[in-house]
């Protein structure tokens, strides 16, 4: 299965910012109406869609077309940070979803919606059945490679990182080696070796391009190289390709670089998306914005639906909000620390380090300090946070 540009793993996206998602709803009839979504029939995106959805009920047991339908819509969800197009597509695949060994495709694409409610064991069974099916699948590598990440897993990652690099396009390969290489001390190597490969590949598919670009930014980031990162965001922002994860990681660095009001100004009329309302309500709350109350009542309204549900993958940017606009560290605080036991990326570190300091309870922060310890992770603003909680009395 080739997909290069989802080999750019969404993953930092989905795993990356706790989408909320609930189970499939399926309408009673193709003619009633769900909901209107953004999408434009003018849009290429859009033609894709309508094309293969009409591909699909023409023949929804055809396992080719249900699974390039599926992952349509898994990249509209990239896209759009809209946790429905994961819904629709698992409902594209509920004929085989049940099934304890359905098409190897269809692993592939249902391990990919299963970590979207960090459903993470689970996903990566189907992920190692589909490499045991399909040793060459790009996209199963991706995303395992992806999940080990977030799990703090970096021999699984490496392990993954070295196949996808045998089979995906150099500059995949150089992307996914400089994510490792910014969690073992080498971010600078990493970015330096990203950099040329993207000057060695300038013609390559645009969507690889701005997620090669976009990690590229948070590596330079991560070495300490601000000027370097954000050449690299406003690289991939000049792209004009929707995607949420570069919005919402461009947002981090200016809020952490004291720049709340452009966060304001970039993600104008993006509130639809969960995590671009969180980073609109952390920057209105810093600026005193009149939107700030709108913004916090309705992001803390999508928490509370989502807890309704019985779904917990949205607890880091509820701990962030908590923190942040709310103002509750010890609460705070617990979320950090439920959600840094499933995850261990460094978003997922430094919030439970902020919490920490917070709430002034150094011991609660011990988990994190000795995974920097044993990692060498790089990041200006975790050492920064570590070194305070470490002078903690």
């Amino acid at each position: 299965m080739q997909s290069f540009p989802v080999v750019c793993c969404v993953a930092c996206l989905v795993l990356g910012t706790g989408f909320a998602w609930a189970e499939p709803y399926v309408p009673g009839s193709d003619s009633q109406v769900v909901e209107r979504l953004p999408l434009r029939a003018a849009d290429p995106a859009a033609r894709e869609l309508a094309a293969l959805r009409a591909s699909w009920r023409r023949d929804p047991a055809n396992v080719d077309g249900a699974v390039a339908l599926a992952m349509a819509y898994i990249d509209q969800a990239g896209a759009e940070g809209d946790p429905r197009y994961v819904s629709y597509a698992q409902s594209t695949l509920q004929r085989w979803w049940s099934l304890p060994e359905p098409p190897a495709a269809v692993r592939t694409v249902r391990a990919i919606v299963l970590q979207y409610d960090h459903r993470f064991d689970e996903a990566l069974a189907d992920l190692a059945a589909a490499v045991r099916a399909d040793p060459d699948d790009t996209l199963a590598w991706s995303w395992s490679t992806a999940i080990h990440l977030v799990r703090g897993n970096l021999d699984g990652a490496r392990q993954s990182c070295q196949r996808l690099a045998e089979l995906a396009p150099d500059l995949v390969g150089a992307a996914c080696r400089t994510q490792i290489d910014a969690l073992t001390g080498r971010a600078a190597q990493g970015a330096t070796s990203l950099r040329a490969a993207l000057r060695s590949h300038n013609d390559t598919d645009p969507a690889l391009r701005l997620w090669a670009l976009t990690r590229l930014a948070e590596t330079e980031e991560r070495a300490g190289h601000a000027a370097a990162a954000e050449g690299a965001y406003r690289d991939a922002l000049a792209m004009q390709r929707p995607d949420v994860y570069l919005q919402a990681a461009y947002a981090d660095f200016l809020l952490d670089h004291g720049r709340a009001g452009e966060v304001l100004t970039l993600l104008k009329d993006q509130s639809r998306a969960d995590v671009l309302l969180l980073r609109l309500a952390i920057a209105a709350k810093m600026t005193q914005d009149a939107r700030r109350d709108t913004f916090a009542r309705e992001m803390s309204a999508r928490f509370d639906a989502a807890r309704a549900r019985g779904d917990t993958s949205h607890e880091k940017e509820e701990a962030r909000f908590t923190l942040a606009v709310q103002g509750l560290a010890e609460r705070a605080l617990q979320l950090a620390l439920a959600n840094y036991r499933k995850q261990r990326e460094v978003a997922d570190a430094r919030i439970v380090l902020e919490a920490a300091w917070a709430a002034r309870q150094r011991a609660a922060a011990e988990p994190v300090l000795q995974w920097m310890a044993a990692t060498g992770v790089e990041s200006p603003a975790l050492h920064a946070l570590a070194d305070k909680l470490k002078e903690m009395r």
